[in-house]
């Protein structure tokens, strides 16, 4: 059985984000992760109670990985991005070879072009870590489109 791990960058648990991942995933068993419970320090950055490496650890045992991000300001929310800087350095590149990648981008009325970027920079993350990427959902009714559970 497939280890599924649902990375949720929203704030809202039960968002838009959330419905379009249980979509998606129509019943299959899975693992959220909300980030925003886990202090992530911004890339550079030496704190104490950086959740950092847990939250990779986390990734790291998944065979299947879903990114949810809701648009903001135009682009990832800044907890998803903040989460791929800290990739330089601790991750090599290939790493996550074998994980399949999901993107989840949704927002209330994004521009192409934002969607776009959203993408390039997601194919960009799963090549360089060895993940297959695996698309981009944006709606329940694309979800709905990919289904990975068996109901």
């Amino acid at each position: 059985m497939k280890k599924i791990l649902f990375i949720n960058g929203s704030p809202e648990r039960q968002g838009n984000t959330a419905a379009i991942a249980e979509a998606l995933l129509n019943g299959a068993e899975a693992e959220t992760l909300s980030l925003t419970d886990y202090r992530i320090n911004a890339y550079g950055q030496t704190l104490p109670g950086d959740q950092f490496e847990e939250v990779l650890d986390e990734m790291k045992k998944a065979d299947v990985l879903i990114i949810g991000s809701p648009v903001y300001w135009h682009n990832i929310c800044g907890s998803v991005r903040n989460l791929l800087d800290r990739f330089y350095g601790p991750v090599k590149p290939g790493e996550l070879k074998g994980i399949q990648l999901w993107f989840i981008y949704q927002g209330a009325s994004p521009e192409p072009w934002m969607m776009e970027a959203g993408e390039y920079t997601m194919k960009r993350f799963a090549g360089l870590y060895g993940m297959e990427y695996m698309g981009m959902i944006t709606s329940v009714k694309e979800a709905r489109k990919q289904i990975m559970g068996d109901k």
